[in-house]
């Protein structure tokens, strides 16, 4: 029997929402479709703001999180008509929400949803408030896509790394036998598209074109490397609190090339991949990318460069489009808590051990 879920993801980055329709029957997968669904300026710039402390930030927080609650409706509205599904034949909606705050560190985070509201409007279950509960078992609440990564696309007789590149990267260590394992790298795509906003106009650099035709800046490079998170041992995880426009400029004199400072940000995400793999992924001979970062064509060749004699490939080599696992990963997600399942692993986010993750909005 079929048993269909929507996923919903939207990230660090900020530009929009991943959605998905997925048939998980008889403990298979299958991807029915996916819409893309990009945010309106306003909204994004909203959400951003959120990222710093400001005047009224409850209020804020509230109605941001409503307006979010209304475009991933819209979003599941166009998601079903196209693939021709009715709500009530989707089981549940697993949302992300919008992450603002992510500080595990001071036992809290932060992803804006409405979940009774987007229950609401859809007519549809909804899971979300995924990171939570991994957090008050002590552990890091992040990554939480190396569970579903291990189910969807462990391999019994060879070493694999899935790599995510959203804003911020991470990984998940699957070897062919014992503990799953995985982290937060540091940025993904989060510093290289500010910069190029602020520079060009532009939401992000395709294919990494304006990365590769300028040089990498060494001292700058090493300077962004010695933050004290690259260091750090698993398990670990980061985002915009750590990383964002005020630290970097903080490590800019103002003299150098922006052409050059944009190759420098990508090489700091491909470095940050490439020494987390050589440090803590030790055998692996297969690699797969997924999120946006998988298409930056400029970072995929630095990557190949870095990490030689191992396979390097987008997961649409293996069956599934780079761009919609991690929303698929949360449609799983919402599965499992809907089956009391654990969706995280206490071996990646070091929790007490494992948890049913999710806040459930009944329809």
């Amino acid at each position: 029997m079929p048993e269909l879920y929507v996923g919903l993801m939207s990230g660090t980055s900020l530009d929009g929402i991943d959605a998905v329709a997925a048939d998980f029957g008889n403990d298979r997968f299958h991807l029915l479709h996916s819409h893309y669904q990009p945010f309106q300026p306003q909204l994004r710039d909203t959400l951003l703001a959120l990222h710093d402390p400001g005047r009224d930030e409850l209020h804020r927080a509230a109605t941001a999180a409503n307006q979010l609650s209304h475009a991933y409706a819209a979003a599941i509205r166009t998601l079903l008509a196209q693939a021709g599904l009715t709500p009530s034949q989707i089981s549940a909606i697993g949302c992300h929400g919008q992450t603002v705050r992510h500080r595990p560190d001071a036992g809290y985070t932060i992803q804006l949803v409405n979940g009774a509201l987007l229950a609401e409007l859809a007519g549809i279950a909804v899971v979300c408030d995924f990171r939570s509960r991994d957090i008050a078992a002590a552990g890091q609440g992040a990554p939480l896509v190396p569970a579903f990564h291990h189910e969807l696309l462990h391999a019994p007789d060879r070493h694999r790394v899935i790599v995510n590149i959203g804003g911020i990267a991470n990984l998940t260590d699957l070897p062919p036998a014992g503990p799953v394992t995985g982290f937060d790298c540091g940025p993904g795509n989060m510093l290289l598209d500010a910069w190029i906003m602020e520079r060009l106009g532009k939401t992000y650099d395709e294919d990494g074109a304006w990365a590769a035709q300028g040089k990498v800046l060494p001292a700058l490079l090493e300077n962004l490397l010695s933050h004290d998170f690259f260091g750090c041992p698993p398990p670990k995880s980061t985002g915009r609190e750590t990383f964002n426009m005020a630290w970097l400029q903080r490590t800019l004199s103002g003299s150098e090339p922006e052409v050059d400072v944009q190759a420098t940000l990508l090489e700091l995400t491909a470095a940050g991949i490439a020494r987390a793999i050589d440090s803590h992924c030790s055998g692996a001979t297969e690699i797969f990318l997924c999120g946006g970062g998988a298409r930056n064509q400029a970072l995929v060749r630095r990557l190949l460069a870095l990490l030689p004699g191992k396979k390097l490939e987008a997961t649409d080599a293996l069956g599934v489009s780079a761009e919609w696992l991690e929303a698929l990963a949360f449609a799983w997600l919402a599965r499992q808590a809907l089956k009391h399942r654990p969706g995280n692993l206490p071996g990646v986010t070091g929790a007490r051990g494992p948890r049913i993750l999710g806040a459930i909005y009944p329809a």
